[in-house]
């Protein structure tokens, strides 16, 4: 496999996380026949813990083709962290504002040059409560289809068993193995030269996140559920219940007002009122 310069920051990168990764982790990595040795590509990866990002970096700069992570543009303004970042060529995303479609630009740019850019299509940790990969953005299918790149679904597990999901403490023994499966490239030809049109890229997304979930139940050798997580329903669905239940608290509430005001109105009947009793 050819390897494209990788460049002074990336080396450094690499020297000084490599190191911990491997005496911490043990790895299964399959699937490196499925990266591409020259060209523009995509890699699109499950997301399930803080570290796996560096956990996938390892492995992704094991096969000579260096990734360019899409990231927060609030890291590249961090001292040597940002430094790191701007050197390795990573791309800044600007959440909720007009500059977020430049990161799109740039992520076709760096494709149209001959490099891997990596995508986290669920855009943050999975919210799925049993770690499966929930529902997407479309970004990656919209940069994929604006390049007809080949994109690469790639499987991880194993990070997620050191760093939990939003824990603080990492879980180092026993030593844990970091799992990755990259699969062949995603077949989206059906959806080229076609009008991009919403619809259109969901179901694009879709087909990418089909071939990664069905390559994490291979490496978890378990059955991965039928629908897929949906964040912005499971918000709906709490909201509802917390709706129902202030409406039921409200219910109660006002029958116990109404019992107390019969009691006492039957009370009165019963004995008279004040100035009736003198």
């Amino acid at each position: 496999m050819s390897r494209r310069r990788i460049g002074f920051w990336y080396r450094l990168a690499a020297v000084i996380a490599k190191p911990p990764l491997v005496v911490l982790i043990k790895r299964d990595w399959r699937g490196m026949e499925n990266i591409p040795a020259d060209g523009g590509f995509i890699t699109a990866v499950n997301h399930n813990s803080h570290i796996d990002p560096f956990a996938y970096a390892h492995f992704q700069y094991n096969t000579g083709r260096v990734p360019r992570f899409l990231a927060k543009h609030g890291l590249f303004k961090k001292g040597f962290i940002g430094a790191v970042m701007r050197g390795t060529g990573q791309i800044p995303v600007y959440r909720e504002t007009t500059n977020a479609l430049s990161a799109f630009r740039a992520a076709i740019d760096a494709v149209e040059r001959g490099e891997c850019v990596a995508f986290y299509p669920e855009g943050t940790l999975t919210r799925d409560p049993d770690l499966w990969p929930m529902t997407a953005k479309t970004g990656v299918a919209r940069v994929a289809l604006q390049t007809k790149c080949p994109v690469i679904p790639v499987a991880q597990w194993g990070a997620n068993l050191v760093l939990a999901p939003y824990a603080k403490k990492p879980d180092l023994l026993p030593r844990k193995t970091h799992h990755v499966l990259a699969g062949p490239p995603v077949d989206l030809e059906r959806f080229y030269d076609r009008e991009m049109t919403p619809d259109l890229l969901k179901e694009a997304t879709e087909a990418i996140m089909d071939a990664i979930t069905a390559l994490l139940g291979e490496l978890r050798g378990e059955q991965p559920p039928q629908r897929r997580y949906d964040p912005r329903e499971a918000r709906i669905a709490q909201r509802r219940k917390a709706t129902a239940a202030t409406a039921a608290t409200a219910a109660v509430e006002a029958v116990e007002v109404n019992t107390l005001e019969g009691q006492a109105g039957s009370a009165t009947l019963e004995h008279g009122s004040p100035e009736e009793s003198k």
